[in-house]
């Protein structure tokens, strides 16, 4: 401040000494005042000095045979970042992004196989100093590169038991580390879980419940790079957004020789049905809940077994992958509604099959009872809902 004045100045000078006079003077009992007001006695506090930044690199400087799926990150505590490049060793930057505070940093691109990377920049402490980000890390030579299928698509609608497959070519020794890598965002919120079965070759996701109508449904697996076990790394990330359509419950009971089909709530139709002989467990019709797999306008049938190859038959629906289908079947057309006669598939008439057919997705659920065998896991693909769901979840790699 500029004094303008010798009168400013003495004005001044006296506030300044009854500063002096406040803050070195004695209280009534003698002990000397401090300038915040609070007697004196000990020694005052002072602001606790500014700490030096900590930066963590991950994976760590000198790590060797990395995963180049694991997370590639920079971290720091007290303080934040300068500058950080990652550098691979053709001298390319690998693509990164901060976070909003600056104290983190990760890649937003694939790393390769085999390769060496190094850090370089710095981040600025609280105390205002310079700590380097430095280092390098070599990602992992596989032995192998595996990619998985999903039995989903995008911009498909399925029906309200659908599960997700994520199917691989060989056995997968590393579940958890797969597990980790996959996730399912729904909308509405939906509770569910994977669970490992087919000898660790699939890895399926189904909901606790029926998913609910015109859910919308995002699939990601992001595997590659990740470890599978014995030297195998996945080779590509695969995804998928698909929808749930409308409820549809077939509902059948061999006894009674019938299968109602139930669409939102309400029963559409009601069609005599030829299941499969109860006195053979070969040809029975499994208890259970089925799910839809496929359709197909014709279908060409055969069973070794029983005496019959290469026949054709209308409107199939498959159901299982031990040969249950739904279809048309004009020469059965007697017994349907009356006695069970087929080879464990569940006849109608032509036209009734057609009705069915025309109206069925991919994942509706056929629900089945009253039969003397109930169908499970060794019935193939689809088989998830025969599980009880604490039973199902006990099939995860990351269950506790």
């Amino acid at each position: 401040m500029t004094f303008r004045n010798s009168a400013h100045r003495r004005v001044a000078g006296a506030v300044l000494g009854l500063v002096a006079v406040l803050t070195l003077g004695a209280c009534s009992d003698g002990s000397a005042v401090s300038a915040s007001g609070t007697t004196g006695g000990g020694p005052t506090q002072s602001a606790p000095a500014a700490l030096p930044a900590k930066v963590t690199v991950q994976p760590a400087a000198g790590a060797q045979d990395v995963p180049p799926g694991e997370p590639v990150t920079v971290s720091v505590t007290d303080g934040t970042i300068d500058s950080v490049v990652l550098t691979n060793p053709d001298g390319k930057q690998v693509a990164g992004q901060p976070s909003p505070d600056k104290k983190s940093w990760k890649t937003t691109e694939e790393l390769g196989f085999g390769k060496t990377y190094t850090w370089s920049g710095q981040a600025i402490g609280a105390d205002g100093k310079p700590a380097p980000i430095s280092g390098a890390f070599t990602t992992v030579k596989p032995r192998r590169q595996m990619s998985g299928s999903l039995n989903v698509g995008d911009g498909q609608t399925y029906g309200i038991a659908m599960p997700i497959t994520l199917t691989f070519p060989s056995r997968i020794t590393d579940k958890a580390s797969v597990e980790k890598a996959l996730s399912v965002e729904t909308t509405p919120k939906t509770e569910g879980s994977w669970a490992w079965v087919e000898g660790d070759t699939s890895v399926h996701w189904r909901p606790k419940e029926y998913f609910k109508p015109d859910t919308e449904v995002k699939v990601n697996a992001k595997i590659y790079g990740v470890k599978m076990g014995e030297g195998v790394y996945g080779q590509q990330d695969v995804s998928a957004s698909f929808k749930i359509g409308r409820s549809q419950i077939v509902k059948g009971n061999p006894q009674t020789h019938r299968m109602q089909v139930i669409r939102d709530g309400q029963q559409i139709a009601d069609y005599p049905v030829s299941y499969g002989l109860d006195s053979d467990p070969g040809r029975v019709t499994n208890s259970g809940v089925h799910v839809v797999m496929s359709k197909h306008a014709t279908y060409s049938m055969s069973n070794p077994r029983y005496g019959y190859t290469d026949v054709n038959v209308p409107w199939a629906v498959r159901i299982s992958n031990n040969g249950e289908f739904i279809h048309g079947l004009a020469s059965s057309m007697w017994a349907q509604g009356k006695q069970n006669i087929s080879h464990g598939c569940l006849n109608l008439s032509p036209a009734n099959a057609k009705e069915y057919y025309d109206g069925v997705l991919p994942g509706d659920p056929v629900e089945i009872e009253g039969s003397t065998q109930q169908l499970g896991p060794k019935d193939g693909d689809y088989a998830d809902w025969t599980y009880k769901w604490a039973d199902w979840q006990k099939l995860s790699a990351l269950a506790s």
